[in-house]
């Protein structure tokens, strides 16, 4: 079995950013933080999520995000499956984040929000388990 442990972010303010997770997932907590040197700048660090996965916040970033909207190279968006599609939007419009794109099939419901360090972040949500009927 393989699968995907973490996720490595270069964000500009890792506690704008940890807010944004924490209020999408609130199980998720602080795994560990410090402060190293990477290539010759030093930079804070912030392991977020729970115990099997989770993201690694780094908050040396310069210069801004690729446009979502354009054709750069680089990270189109990233997904997670949530059992309760719904009270994570509320979680997350209530705190002031706006979605975008939301989509709705018969097997099932996703939503699409954009971080503040402009990462665009999907979350799904299945009404099957039968993976034919899931990937449509």
């Amino acid at each position: 079995m393989t699968r995907l442990e973490h996720l490595n972010l270069v964000v500009r303010d890792i506690n704008a950013s940890a807010k944004f997770y924490f209020t999408a997932l609130p199980h998720w907590k602080v795994r560990d933080k410090g402060r190293s040197d990477w290539y010759g700048k030093e930079r804070n660090w912030m392991h977020i999520g729970d115990d099997h996965q989770y993201l690694t916040l780094n908050d040396d970033g310069e210069d801004e995000n690729r446009d979502l909207t354009g054709h750069q190279t680089g990270l189109a968006h990233f997904a997670f499956e949530t059992s309760d599609i719904n009270g994570l939007t509320e979680r997350l419009t209530s705190a002031g984040y706006r979605p975008h794109s939301p989509g709705k099939h018969e097997f099932r419901q996703n939503i699409y929000f954009v971080d503040p360090a402009g990462f665009e972040v999907e979350f799904v949500q299945y009404f099957s388990d039968e993976p034919e009927k899931r990937n449509m």
